[in-house]
């Protein structure tokens, strides 16, 4: 089977480095946050009025979101939990893979030293016969492209 480009985007795995990971752990209904910016310092020339010189200082990257159905046994959540109600932050790394149709990885991002800030479970609605979706922010150094 050729591989087809562009990529698609639904075929993904995360997974978790030093968290006991229960079977469903890596499955995700979405991930957002894998981007990077650069940010600049304006310098002002003395006697030139006309432009400032933008001057690269450093890399800044947004929280990592994760997003899928409620899972009631899962050692991310316990992981989450621990940080967000016993303040026992323990960051880990991850990997975000991009899967052909074979499962495997076309592309894989290792996002580094990362811990929760913030849990999110779903509205509850009598009136919706919808999945209840958990949310998980991540805060991280920065990511590698493997």
């Amino acid at each position: 089977m050729a591989t087809y480009y562009p990529p698609i985007g639904f075929h993904f795995k995360v997974e978790f480095s030093g968290i006991s990971n229960k079977e469903n752990d890596h499955q995700f209904q979405s991930v957002s946050g894998l981007s990077v910016d650069l940010e600049t310092e304006e310098i002002a020339e003395g006697g030139e009025n006309r432009f400032k010189h933008k001057i690269p200082v450093r890399t800044k990257y947004p929280n990592l979101v994760l997003k899928r159905g409620l899972l009631i046994d899962s050692g991310v959540i316990t992981w989450c939990r621990d940080a967000l109600e016993k303040y026992i932050i323990t960051p880990v790394d991850l990997t975000v893979s991009l899967l052909d149709e074979k499962h495997e990885p076309l592309q894989t991002w290792k996002i580094v030293h990362a811990y929760p800030v913030k849990w999110n479970v779903g509205d509850f609605n009598a009136e919706e016969n919808k999945i209840v979706i958990e949310t998980l922010e991540l805060s991280y150094n920065y990511f590698n492209i493997l």
